[in-house]
């Protein structure tokens, strides 16, 4: 058997089967060995059928026989029997509701039973206890079973020999419909005892092992597989997240390098140049703000593209920062020319959140004789126009494209529109992209790479990641971190409440909104569900919720709905009326987790909220988190159970976005950390991803590498594992 076998020819398999093992993406041996243990538990006590005890849990091999689906004599219920013998003895099986299985094991085959031993007696009110006694008998009740190939030895007595299975720690499998826990396990014994190992070459240097003390990959597969104690299992997962992290950290390292390669744009001004513009403010920069601001200049000036991430929770104040910062490029001129301005492109995710910043922008410049302009799907704006010096006119897409081609924009804000081949710049020095984790890795790099010179990229998120997550997937950019909120702004008041405490926030709202202010209200849908579907979400949705709080609760308040499905002018009308005032109260779903900006709200109500993520949550409520005002935020939930009021009640008592992401990341389950769902890590490396100091020694080994030989050539295999990894299946989104 070799590693690259693949799995349909080193096993036997049945239908079931192979489509499990592709669900699982397992193709070949190799796939197969890497598929990792989900936990340890003890290995079931294997029996003879004679020796079994009432209530034990055992594993015990035998022969089928009188499979059969039928139903229970007195309350009808399908079930299905069969009868188990060993050199013992014999003793029946019952599948209750799942007389499928009877039909799933061929008659007289070799099997594998584990279970929980019940007793059954006979229901005789006048039979003696030494009857009773003589007629007890055992059976399994809904034991797992699966047909084996031959019996392993370790029982004793004649069937089985003398010898038992020799590991401690009984590994258990993420399974999928068609293969159990023990058939993997079973079949990686058998991978691993054909010498499938021996050809296995570690790609990580001996050094960086012993240094970190670190198993070799062939010990680490046998350990994570068959482990002798848990100290095995330990150091086995260990050594296999190191080895995910570093090997992520090479390829961003690599991608960092080729990037300060290129060319860019020098801008020469400093910090008080940038304090002549921002103290034009309404309020003052924190220090926070201002070492960010620090941080981007100094790049600016060193002549090669910046590449930083500028990360900060709701309100911290990113948009300042990145306009503060394009300030500097826009009153800087292009190299040996005396007139014309280097440009800023702008890249927002939604058009809602495009058109806001394209009115901050303009609040920003307005004193400045610079042009400023908006590209979305709908249409294209700019700023002044010459018919109103004071505010924008709609243009043609044409007229734009000329202009910014040619330099006369100065900034140009857009959402995906930006990317299009049809938009080219004169001097683009500098892009900014926001909640930059919303676009995929080839959108921003058809953003960065529009120009011969590269511009400097300054990503910006308000979705707070855990500092070991981003120094692994944004291993390529400069981390900057806003860890302080605006002078004045008080901390938000957050309840959790059940259904019982309904009316009585709804007056507290009341109360707000009497007080000239304003409300959301976020529900999970947008339409009521069908209650007839099968497994349909049975949650609030937007339009009835608006409908039955205008009929019922606020009557005397005018409704707004925003939700997906609107149009764009439907959507700018919605907001455009939440802004004004026009609308006391937005019900709306998650579409305005980003960036929407109301200065005058200060309640927000969150239906469902089990239904949401933490991080999700904590977006959603940094809506009324705009202004100084004592802002509320009240959490619905339907559910009472323990799990989901600790997860909501960490909302309340976490004093930053930044808590509340590595709560999630140490308490939610590997599985909810999938990669392919969400970072593009296994869950072996997201366990790794609490331990800071495991992330940057894999980062410092991997830079170290590179800054002594860029190319690998003396580290071929490394530089051959790195060639056969696809990029497609990393996500750093």
């Amino acid at each position: 058997m070799e590693l690259t076998s693949p799995i349909e020819t080193a096993f036997r398999l049945n239908e079931p089967q192979h489509k499990a093992l592709k669900k699982l993406r397992i193709k070949t041996v190799e796939d197969l060995l890497y598929h990792f243990p989900a936990r340890y538990g003890d290995v079931a006590k294997m029996q003879t059928i004679a020796g079994l005890q009432k209530g034990e849990t055992a594993v015990v091999f035998g022969r089928i026989t009188k499979l059969e689906a039928t139903k229970a004599f007195h309350k009808k219920i399908p079930m299905g029997t069969a009868e188990l013998q060993d050199d013992s003895g014999k003793i029946q099986i019952v599948w209750f509701n799942q007389p499928y299985i009877a039909k799933m094991i061929p008659e007289d085959a070799l099997v594998r039973v584990e279970g929980r031993v019940s007793e059954r007696r006979p229901k005789s009110s006048d039979a003696t206890r030494s009857t009773l006694q003589a007629t007890r008998s055992f059976y399994f009740s809904n034991p797992k079973i699966e047909k084996v190939e031959s019996v392993p030895q370790g029982v004793g007595g004649s069937l089985f020999g003398e010898a038992g299975e020799a590991h401690h720690l009984h590994p258990v499998y993420p399974e999928s419909s068609g293969i159990t826990s023990n058939w993997l396990f079973h079949a990686i014994q058998k991978s691993i005892g054909s010498g499938a190992l021996e050809t296995l070459v570690d790609p990580i240097p001996p050094k960086i092992l012993e240094k970190y003390h670190l198993p070799s990959l062939k010990t680490a597969l046998i350990f994570i597989h068959a482990p002798q104690k848990a100290d095995d299992a330990v150091v086995a997962r260990k050594r296999f997240a190191f080895e995910e992290v570093f090997f992520i950290q090479l390829e961003k390292q690599k991608e960092r390098k080729l990037w300060q390669k290129e060319k860019s744009f020098t801008v020469e001004k400093g910090e008080e140049h940038i304090a002549l513009f921002t103290k034009r403010f309404p309020f003052s920069f924190t220090n926070a703000q201002n070492r960010a601001v620090s941080g981007i200049l100094e790049d600016f000036r060193r002549g090669v593209p910046m590449a930083r991430l500028l990360e900060g929770d709701v309100g911290s104040g990113k948009t300042a920062v990145a306009a503060s910062t394009a300030y500097a490029v826009i009153t800087s001129r292009p190299k040996d020319q005396n007139y014309g301005t280097l440009q800023v492109a702008y890249m927002a995710p939604t058009e809602i959140l495009a058109t806001q910043h394209f009115e901050s922008f303009i609040e920003y410049f307005k004193h400045l004789p610079i042009s400023i302009a908006l590209i979305t799907g709908r249409g294209c704006r700019k700023f002044p126009s010459k018919v109103n010096p004071a505010g924008w006119t709609d243009i043609s897409r044409s007229q734009l494209l000329k202009w910014t081609k040619n330099g006369e924009i100065a900034v140009l804000i857009g959402t995906h529109s930006l990317i299009q081949k049809s938009v080219q710049f004169k001097h683009l020095a500098f892009a900014i992209i926001d909640e930059q984790h919303r676009f995929g890795v080839n959108q921003r790099k058809a953003l960065v790479h529009k120009e011969v010179r590269m511009p400097h990229l300054l990503s910006m998120t308000a979705t707070p990641i855990p500092r070991t997550l981003a120094l692994t997937v944004y291993g390529d950019l400069d981390l900057t971190v806003l860890d302080e909120q605006p002078a004045g702004r008080k901390p938000i008041i957050t309840e959790i409440v059940l259904p019982s405490g309904r009316d009585a926030v709804y007056e507290k709202v009341r109360k707000e909104l009497q007080a000239g202010r304003q409300a959301y209200i976020i529900t999970p849908r947008i339409d009521e569900p069908d209650p007839d579907k099968e497994f349909a979400v049975l949650a609030k949705s937007a339009k009835a919720e608006a409908k039955r709080l205008k009929e019922k609760v606020f009557q005397e308040y005018e409704i707004g709905v925003m939700h997906s499905k609107l149009k764009p002018n439907e959507k700018e009308k919605v907001m455009n009326g939440f802004k004004s005032g026009k609308i006391h109260i937005l019900v709306s779903t998650s579409v305005v987790e980003v960036g929407v900006n109301v200065l005058n709200a200060t309640s927000i109500i969150l239906e469902g909220a089990e239904r949401f993520g933490l991080a999700q949550l904590h977006q959603l409520r940094g809506r009324v988190l705009r202004s100084s005002r004592q802002a509320y935020c009240y959490v619905f939930t339907e559910s009472a159970g323990a799990k989901t009021a600790d997860r909501l009640k960490a909302l309340q008592t976490a004093k930053n976005g930044f808590e509340l992401a590595e709560y999630d990341l140490k308490f939610r389950g590997a599985g909810e950390l999938s990669g392919s769902q969400q970072w593009g890590v296994s869950d072996v490396a997201m366990e790794a991803l609490q331990n800071l100091k495991m992330v940057e020694a894999a980062r410092a080994e991997a830079r170290h590498l590179l800054e002594a030989d860029e190319t690998l050539s003396h580290y071929p295999l490394l530089r051959a594992h790195l060639t056969s990894r696809k990029q497609d299946e990393i996500h750093f989104e």
